[in-house]
């Protein structure tokens, strides 16, 4: 099934897990440690940011590392973009009634 970055970031423990591994590389046990689930239920979170392309896996040795993989997070920020630009706009305009109601008091 594919995925998107929506469907990473809906879930408060997927984005506890990008922001800890945003930081450097971990492996399911080391994260399972932050958080007060299982293993498997870690695993399953990984299995969905890995679906949806947010985290890269790399083999050492016995070990599987996950890492985030920035460029995916791009998309939120674009898709934010568009709003971002509205409420810049809306504050623009507040300010400047905000102005001119102060020039008429004085």
């Amino acid at each position: 099934m594919r995925r998107d970055i929506f469907q990473a970031i809906a879930d408060p423990t997927r984005r506890a897990i990008i922001a800890l591994i945003a930081v450097q590389a971990m492996t399911p046990n080391a994260l399972a440690e932050h958080f007060e689930t299982t293993r498997q239920a870690v695993s399953k979170h990984l299995q969905i940011l890995t679906e949806c392309e947010v985290l890269s896996q790399q083999q050492q040795g016995r070990e599987i590392y996950y890492q985030l993989k920035i460029d995916k997070m791009k998309e939120i920020d674009q898709w934010l973009e568009q709003f971002r630009k509205i409420w810049e706009q809306r504050y623009n305009q507040l300010d400047d009634l905000l102005q001119t109601l102060k020039s008429d008091k004085a």
